[in-house]
């Protein structure tokens, strides 16, 4: 099945990325620009632009009418939404189907099981899953959702029924601040993912996050590649991932029952892509579901690098009901370690968004080193979007070489003219704890690497005097 005409409803690294995919099996890749990145990187790497016509992401990438307004118009056989943005969008995913046109995702319905946390966890619960200890539904008022915080103990997650990507959570650790976040997580919510639904959730202290990767096609095949380990974060967002997961470590015997589970309940929902099952991981190793993310993570790389398996090619198969040439499940084997680090448009102090113009980028990377990226001089990093610009990934041979390749990594890495999370990560990937896999979500409350991160005022001053000679160059 080639020549099918894929349409790629996102931007930035991922769109790249996927219209590689859909290049190397020989479809047709269409790119979307709008009127406020009309030069964006990702269309290189695409056959053919089509115009969203906005600058706002109300009026593009989550316009759902202008979207399938254009797949009637260049005539759209499929359409690959990355993450983020519609990705996670039940109803829309139902008006594609309707409309006959392929949705490179899960079905619209096992998309409306799991990517409601509520009915999930029911479903995980019918299935002897193991879940957090909180409210089976939405909760309805500020009242209700204290009295469940109180039956199952302080403290506790205010959580949004939808999305994820670390918004619409706050913790609270007595009634006040149950009063206090309720609304607040409320509108935070609904800004975000069209939906207010809140869920109260047992907080566990010191949890590791630990996730598994999945893949399921539409002839009932459902197969897990090993897991990756996601606990150093910040505002619940991921900064950093690794798989293996170091706190798993050699347990092969836990690794196979997390694996497992996760293949249990996808195969429960009749799910039918790629997909990711996430688990919070007690310090006496007991797991609990967390919630599953029906589309590709951010951080399938270091599962890609592990197993040597193209995920974005594989969903793209699975999309079109065609066989993904794996014989079985003892077929994924994995070696060595990958590591993969966010490199944000963000200060590394204060870890909020840094807006800027990139007015140098150099790299220089050692062997076993990928980087999935928008970057490039003259890159205007705006609010309007998510501040991840770039995705660093190293593999080595064991989890330490994987470390200090990723060191040099980041000594390698140039992006000059705005602020980015690269010495934040650099000062990670020396800390003790971390070298020795001892952390869990509470690394960056407890190590507190956002201090240790150095002010070099004399190498500031140079990288000002070269960004102003850029600038000059590029006209600016």
């Amino acid at each position: 099945m080639k020549d099918k005409r894929i349409l790629i409803i996102n931007r930035g690294e991922i769109a790249s990325r996927i219209a590689k995919a859909v290049n190397e099996l020989g479809h047709i890749s269409v790119g979307i620009w709008t009127d406020n990145e009309p030069n964006a990187p990702h269309l290189e790497f695409c056959q053919e632009w089509v115009h969203l016509a906005g600058s706002q992401n109300s009026e593009t990438y989550l316009n759902e009418d202008a979207i399938i307004a254009l797949i009637k118009k260049y005539k759209i056989d499929a359409v690959h939404p990355g993450y983020g943005f519609l990705s996670e969008n039940g109803p829309f995913t139902k008006k594609l189907e309707d409309l006959g046109v392929i949705f490179i995702g899960p079905n619209a319905e096992s998309m409306r099981k799991m990517g409601d946390k509520a009915i999930s966890k029911t479903i995980a619960r019918e299935a002897g899953i193991p879940v957090v200890p909180g409210s089976a539904n939405a909760v309805e008022s500020i009242e209700e959702a204290i009295e469940i915080s109180n039956q199952i103990e302080y403290p506790i997650l205010l959580k949004a029924v939808a999305g994820g990507g670390g918004r619409g959570m706050r913790v609270c650790e007595n009634d006040q601040e149950v009063k206090d976040q309720f609304e607040v997580v409320k509108r935070e919510s609904l800004a975000a993912f069209g939906y207010d639904g809140l869920l109260v959730e047992k907080y566990i202290t010191n949890p590791r996050h630990i996730e598994v990767q999945i893949l399921a096609d539409k002839k009932g095949n459902v197969y897990h590649f090993f897991e990756r380990e996601c606990s150093v974060q910040r505002r619940h967002q991921k900064i950093l991932e690794e798989a293996p997961s170091p706190f798993i470590g050699n347990d092969e015997e836990l690794r196979q029952k997390i694996c497992t589970t996760a293949v249990e309940l996808t195969r429960v929902v009749g799910y039918d892509s790629a997909g990711t099952v996430e688990f919070i991981m007690d310090e006496d190793k007991s797991f609990y579901f967390l919630e599953m993310n029906t589309r590709i993570q951010v951080e399938h790389p270091i599962t890609e690098e592990i197993t040597g398996i193209d995920l974005i090619v594989c969903m793209i198969q699975a999309a079109f009901g065609e066989d993904l040439g794996i014989p079985d499940q003892k077929w994924i084997t994995r070696s060595g370690h990958a590591i993969e680090c966010r490199i944000c448009a963000e200060d590394p102090i204060t870890m909020l968004p840094a807006p800027g113009t990139v007015l140098g980028f150099e790299q220089n990377f050692p062997q076993g080193t990928r980087f999935d990226h928008c970057i490039f001089r003259g890159l205007e990093v705006t609010p309007d979007f998510d501040p991840m610009i770039g995705k660093l990934v190293v593999k080595g041979i064991v989890r330490s070489v994987a470390v200090r390749k990723m060191r040099t990594a980041l000594d390698g890495l140039m992006i000059e003219g705005l602020k980015t999370n690269i010495p934040l990560q650099k000062v990670i990937l020396r800390n003790e704890n971390f070298i020795n896999g001892n952390y869990s979500t509470s690394f960056i409350s407890v190590e507190k690497p956002q201090e240790q991160v150095k002010t070099d005022l004399e190498h500031q001053e140079i990288y000002r005097k070269l960004a102003c000679i850029e600038a000059r160059k590029l006209g600016m």
